[in-house]
């Protein structure tokens, strides 16, 4: 072979070498740009945006913010407490957005960066689900892309947006609910209380009967030999920034109001909540994730996913009420997963 056609032989291999490794980071550069393009004009908010809703007691202000952009998959958070914030699902940043997830931060009324009416005839669970309703329209979600995640109080008000309005839905998740308050409320008499130390328990007894609920010793004992054993799975100075940040905001009105004064059992409005006989009228794909150190029944949330009609359930052999921070892989490429069936 001469040599001005070794060069030129050469020079190809060499350009088709370049050509096949430039592509693919062209194509992943392509799909960033598309998935951070924001279709919103005007001035840029970050992804913040306020909603009007009608109420009984008139309109109020409710605040989202969008992180991300996909056609298809929009998966709006619903927070629990009832009372906490959106925050301790900051978690989600660090997994959703390089799977090209895009998801929704959501304060309901009375929590967060939302306004708060300062009433409790508004702390009402049908209510609040017209309120979900409102901010599904106002930010053009639909049954092409909206998923639903409620995680505890979120998963009682996930489950009733489905059986209310499932139309206008592509997927739910129910997150470390169960279907039932008074079940709720038994599996922590017989189980939960159970495995806690019997001077303690009588103690937390004590002070429930009194309803000496302001008592710090009160809250002392349960995070000490509750909390921290059902509800997040670390010691209380290893708890996350975020978690810690969102609990610190609580609304005590709306906590108290609906579902009592602890974690330990339920004895607001929502104590004879109970809607297990009509899962099997949820249609849409539902993932039910569960924990085996729950608050909740983890065999019930397990028999939830088989009583709806197309439904699957994450087990978190590690977790707790929180899991998505205390068995984070688990509960993350679980929830990834069911998400990119609909890709």
């Amino acid at each position: 072979m001469k040599i001005y056609q070794v060069i030129n032989f050469t020079l190809s291999i060499v350009l088709m070498g370049i050509i096949s490794c430039t592509e693919p980071a062209s194509t992943v550069q392509k799909e960033d740009n598309i998935y951070f393009l924001n279709p919103d004009t005007g001035v840029q908010t970050g992804g913040v945006r306020m909603i009007a809703i009608d109420t009984p007691r008139g309109k109020f202000n409710i605040w989202t913010k969008r992180v991300g952009n996909h056609p298809t998959i929009k998966l709006l958070l619903l927070n629990g407490g009832p009372g906490a914030t959106h925050e301790y699902f900051e978690c989600m940043e660090s997994f959703l957005p390089a799977n090209n997830i895009e998801f929704i931060y959501y304060d309901q009324l009375g929590c967060g960066n939302s306004d708060n009416p300062n009433d409790t005839s508004l702390w009402d669970l049908p209510r609040y689900v017209e309120e979900v309703e409102q901010v599904r329209l106002a930010l053009n979600l639909s049954k092409d892309n909206f998923f639903l995640l409620g995680h505890s109080w979120g998963g009682i008000l996930a489950m009733e947006y489905a059986l209310k309005y499932q139309q206008h839905l592509k997927g739910l998740i129910i997150s470390n609910m169960m279907s039932s308050g008074p079940e709720y409320g038994k599996y922590a008499d017989d189980v939960l209380a159970g495995q806690m130390n019997a001077d303690v328990l009588a103690e937390i007894r004590n002070l429930e009967a009194k309803k000496d609920f302001a008592n710090p010793r009160y809250m002392e004992l349960l995070y000490e030999h509750f909390y921290i054993a059902h509800i997040l799975r670390l010691p209380l100075a290893q708890w996350p920034e975020p978690v810690n940040r969102s609990f610190g905001k609580m609304n005590q009105s709306l906590y108290v109001t609906m579902q009592g004064p602890s974690e330990f059992g339920i004895s607001g409005k929502l104590e004879k909540w109970d809607v297990k006989n009509l899962l099997k009228n949820i249609s849409v794909p539902t993932l039910v994730i569960g924990a085996k150190y729950d608050t909740m029944d983890p065999e019930h949330m397990k028999w939830m996913s088989k009583e709806v009609q197309n439904g699957s359930f994450l087990f978190c052999v590690n977790g707790s009420h929180m899991c998505m921070y205390d068995d984070q892989k688990t509960y993350m490429d679980g929830l990834i997963k069911f998400l990119k069936r609909f890709l």
